[in-house]
Parts: structure tokens; sequence; C-alpha cells
């Protein structure tokens, strides 16, 4: 090879070094990355994305039907039953409210699932059921006098 070769070689890799660190840094040198040159990101923008909390894009149950909780090691499961319109509700889950900390003496719970994307039979009630359990330890339970759970049209309550 001759010296030029090697040169423009130590070159070219040199740039490709320079421009790859650049890319992912928040810092200073950002603004020497080509892909913020010409209507980079704005930044306030960028902030007030940022700041927003994320939502739950599942649904609101639309009918609770029972709550029940069952004594288990070091707490209680709380086990819920929901009724939904149709059949094929999926990804179903109790969303602790307040962050899972009671308030006034009540620990309240929304339950949600994601609706079918598409039109499903109707059939019979137990072929809607929808059923999602989580536990409880005592400590979570420390103080509670009552467990909230809501649904879109309707809430329930039971005592641990």
């Amino acid at each position: 090879m001759t010296k030029s070769v090697v040169k423009s070689v130590s070159v070219t890799l040199s740039a490709c070094l320079f421009l790859t660190a650049c890319g992912g840094s928040a810092s200073s040198l950002s603004s020497a990355n080509p892909f913020n040159w010409f209507g980079g990101k704005n930044r306030a923008a960028e902030a007030a994305t940022t700041a927003e909390l994320p939502t739950d894009p599942r649904a609101l149950i639309p009918q609770i039907t029972d709550v029940k909780t069952e004594r288990a090691t070091g707490g209680v499961i709380l086990r819920v039953t929901g009724l939904p319109a149709q059949q094929g509700w999926s990804q179903a889950a109790l969303v602790p409210q307040n962050e899972g900390i009671a308030r006034d003496g009540v620990l309240s719970f929304e339950f949600r699932a994601l609706p079918p994307r598409v039109r499903t039979l109707t059939s019979t009630p137990q072929s809607r059921e929808v059923v999602v359990a989580t536990f409880l330890s005592d400590s979570q339970l420390s103080g509670v006098r009552s467990i909230q759970v809501l649904g879109a049209s309707r809430s329930l309550s039971v005592r641990p």
C-alpha cells in the first residue's frame, strides 16, 4: 500500500469514529451531529414530550361482577371478575391507584383490559368473563380497611 492510501483510509476511519461519537449524546457535541444541522429536534418540544406520563391504552372493564380475597402466606390474593359486553378482551390487569398507597384506609385498583380490535361474539356471560388476580402482602395491607376495584360502570369493595 502506498502512503496516500493509508492516509486516506486513516482519515476516513477517524471521520467515521467522530461522527459516530456525536450521534447519541445530548451534550454540546450533539451540535456536531449532521442529523441535527437542518431542523433538528426542538429541545423544548422534546422536554415536554418526555415530561408527559405514559397513558394505559387499556380500557376499564365495563362491569365488575365479583371481588374476593383469599388468605395466602404473607398476605392475600385479590381475585376480581369482570364482564365485558363481548368476547375477546385481553391483557387484563389490576392497575393500582395513588401509586399503590391506601387513602383514608382504602386501597384502590382499576380493572383494565384491551377490548378486541374486531367485532366478536356476545355469547353467554360465562364465555365473556375476564378474571384477574394479584397478591397483596401484609405490609401493603397495613392500615387498609377496604380494597376498592373500579370498572367503567361499577365499582366493588371488599375487606382484606
